[in-house]
């Protein structure tokens, strides 16, 4: 017969050191009999479900089961009358402060001298931050893989808003270069090429904004703002287009409402998408309402349409950036998603709040922009902000150029020739240059009164350029004021074209009149 172990200093008998080894366990170690009452509570248990060995000794062990798990204890009751082990049960139990723990129990039968089963030992270990991690990462990779599904959505949408224009632009103009036209087809072409260019360019400038705004480099001209002015000017921009479907427009503007502080251009911004998105998802005959009214300390400007309405599972989400109600390859309105996003944070911006409600699909919708009153009102003050699409700009008459001479500066043959030919067409004597390098040979042996430059240009771009003409004396050129022609209008490369020596930077695709009134402007400062 083999001896006992002998036991470790500070024990007087097995008994006690067995017991030392189970107050000192980190899992919860509870014994229970056949009728599931409580007959040993560790500290760890004390610890982890919060009830003293006192308060549970003696005590069903169903006052730490929730009520929606109670069922579980007959069956593993039963299973250990059986004689059978539970191992690694991921379950729920309570704390005595009623909060839900995530538990592992293993379950093993305890039998008596005689082999028979009288109870059971459950060992508990909490494993709540385990679940809670593996939740929040569980959430993560679901968050993660709608970013994926909503950015690949959207890449394609935009792939299909930015072909679509493109495809009209490229087969018109193969049509018209095949010659041989009917009547009516060039002025056809010419319609739809301009219009499909548009297209392109709001998309642009919808991306390009919502960039600057994620990047925080937005920048507002805050001034006072008549909003009853800016709204009826952003109605006029979106009257042809809602004439065109038969829509009727109506509007109630409030002649006393106070101004607000504000960039008059972005809020113009904000009113033409509402416009704009109430027509395009309005039927044939259907009808817009529009209410400026002062509430409290604030204005409220809401547009009210009879349209397609909002989903309630979607309404949450209408000012998300990417997301659209229908994405898929059969929806009936294009678009890329940006323009409540742009609409949102360009309100939030002002420091005012954008809402919008529907009674369901089918039932129209209403967007409500709220912007804070102006602290001190000036009575006087009259905005006359510029249309964002440039219509304003479209309307002005040419300024002549009779007489000036400009040197054009870009890699691209296409661009360079077209800003060449519209300069001339406005009056103005026109040579050009196909790099940095061409250009200063040719002011070695002519100085124009004006500089138009490209700035991305390849081995020198239009920064180097201008640094080196700066660096020339006024009889070589040094002086000649410039403009930079630009598909980069971050706020930093307006900095840097500053600093290189530009007078004014004019984003891509540029307005012919802005050009032709911007090179007017830079030949009077070289008088």
């Amino acid at each position: 017969m083999t001896a006992p172990a002998p036991l470790p200093p500070g024990f007087d008998s097995p008994e006690h050191f067995l017991s030392a080894i189970i107050d000192s366990s980190d899992d919860a170690i509870v014994t229970k009999d056949l009728n599931g009452i409580v007959t040993s509570w560790n500290k760890a248990a004390e610890r982890i479900f919060g009830y003293t060995a006192e308060e549970m000794i003696g005590q069903p062990i169903l006052r730490v089961i929730p009520t929606d798990r109670k069922g579980e204890e007959p069956a593993i009751l039963q299973r250990l009358r059986r004689g059978e082990r539970v191992d690694h049960f991921d379950t729920k139990r309570l704390h005595k402060d009623g909060r839900e723990l995530d538990i592992s129990l293993t379950i093993s039968p305890v039998k008596n001298r005689a082999g028979e089963i009288v109870g059971a030992s459950k060992v508990a270990r909490d494993i709540s931050l385990q679940k809670q991690a593996e939740r929040i990462l569980a959430t993560a990779n679901d968050e993660t893989m709608q970013q994926n599904r909503q950015k690949d959505e959207f890449l394609t949408t935009l792939s299909h808003e930015l072909r679509t224009p493109l495809q009209s632009i490229v087969g018109w103009v193969q049509i018209l270069q095949g010659g041989d036209l009917v009547e009516g087809e060039l002025e056809q072409g010419l319609e739809v090429i301009g219009r499909a260019a548009k297209s392109q360019q709001h998309i642009i400038e919808d991306l390009l904004d919502m960039s600057r705004i994620l990047s925080g480099k937005v920048r507002l001209d805050v001034q006072k703002v008549e909003l009853g002015t800016v709204l009826e000017a952003a109605l006029e921009t979106v009257r042809p287009a809602a004439q065109a479907k038969g829509i009727r427009l109506h509007s109630v503007i409030d002649p006393v409402a106070a101004p607000v502080s504000g960039d008059p251009q972005r809020i113009q911004q904000v009113f033409w998408n509402l416009l704009s998105n109430a027509i395009k998802f309005t039927p044939r005959g259907g009808r817009i309402e529009v209410l400026l009214q002062r509430v409290n300390s604030h204005l409220q400007a809401s547009i009210a349409d009879t349209g397609i309405g909002i989903a309630s599972d979607f309404l949450p989400h209408v000012f998300d950036r990417f997301r659209q109600a229908d994405a898929s390859t059969t929806r009936t309105h294009g678009g890329l998603g940006l323009g409540l996003a742009i609409v949102k944070q360009l309100v939030e911006l002002h420091g005012g709040s954008v809402f919008a409600k529907s009674p369901g699909l089918g039932k129209g919708a209403t967007f409500s922009v709220v912007l804070p009153l102006a602290a001190v009102a000036e009575p006087s003050f009259a905005s006359s902000p510029r249309d964002v699409q440039g219509t304003e700009a479209n309307q002005r008459p040419m300024a002549a150029l009779n007489g000036i001479t400009v040197l054009v500066v870009d890699d691209d043959n296409d661009s360079r020739a077209m800003v060449a030919k519209t300069l001339e067409k406005a009056g103005a004597s026109v040579s050009t240059a196909s790099s940095a390098d061409e250009a200063l040979r040719t002011l070695d042996e002519s100085l124009p009164q004006v500089l138009v430059s490209d700035i991305g240009m390849p081995e020198k771009n239009g920064y180097a350029l201008l640094e080196e003409l700066r660096a020339r004396p006024a009889e070589k050129g040094g002086k000649i004021p410039a403009a930079a022609l630009t598909a980069y209008t971050r706020v930093e490369d307006r900095v840097q074209a500053m600093c290189a020596g530009f007078q004014i930077l004019l984003p891509k695709p540029v307005d012919a009149t802005e050009l032709v009134a911007t090179v007017a402007a830079l030949a009077k400062q070289a008088k």
